[in-house]
């Protein structure tokens, strides 16, 4: 499985390891999680990080699932859309991921295809997971993404927030089924 960080300062040390750690546990010592670190974490680039990303999706198995928070989840999902994965993918995760383009994030770089779904690998279950108490990406964007990825099973989590208190246990349940 590869995870992919979010982005700010301290990101990958200070929030992001919290979520990896929860994921580990919940999944057990049979399932590998990668966690790379992105380049420039605090100020993220979505070509430097797309780049990144591609280099970890070739290294990893046939039917792994990726999980991407918050920005890494934009990048990583923007970038499935347009280049296919080079590799056979069990399972798409989004948690807490900015929407970027009308009623989301504005962007320069970046804009979600209203055919997102469409784009993405075909027959690999999509998830989204987003904390309803997210004061940094508001919850609206779960709904943003539903509309571009019909495919995809939402899961709104009461009382969670941006890092969803630590607790990855509902994203390895559904990576479990």
């Amino acid at each position: 499985m590869l995870f992919v960080q979010g982005g700010g300062a301290g990101t990958y040390d200070d929030w992001d390891g919290r979520l990896v750690d929860s994921l580990r546990r919940e999944l057990g010592d049979g399932v590998e999680v990668r966690y790379p670190r992105l380049p420039d974490e605090e100020a993220p680039d979505y070509t430097r990080w797309s780049l990144a990303i591609r280099r970890e999706l070739e290294a990893l198995d046939d039917g792994a699932a990726v999980v991407g928070h918050s920005v890494g989840g934009t990048v990583l999902i923007n970038l499935l859309a347009k280049e296919p994965p080079p590799r056979r993918l069990g399972a798409i995760v989004l948690v807490a991921a900015p929407f970027l383009g009308a009623g989301g994030w504005p962007s320069e770089d970046v804009r979600t295809p209203a055919d997102l779904g469409a784009r993405l690998p075909s027959g690999v279950p999509v998830h989204l997971f987003h904390g309803l108490q997210d004061e940094t990406v508001a919850p609206s964007h779960i709904d943003l993404y539903a509309r571009v990825i019909p495919q995809a099973q939402l899961h709104r989590l009461p009382g969670r927030d941006h890092q969803l208190r630590d607790d990855l246990s509902e994203v390895a349940a559904a990576l479990q089924t």
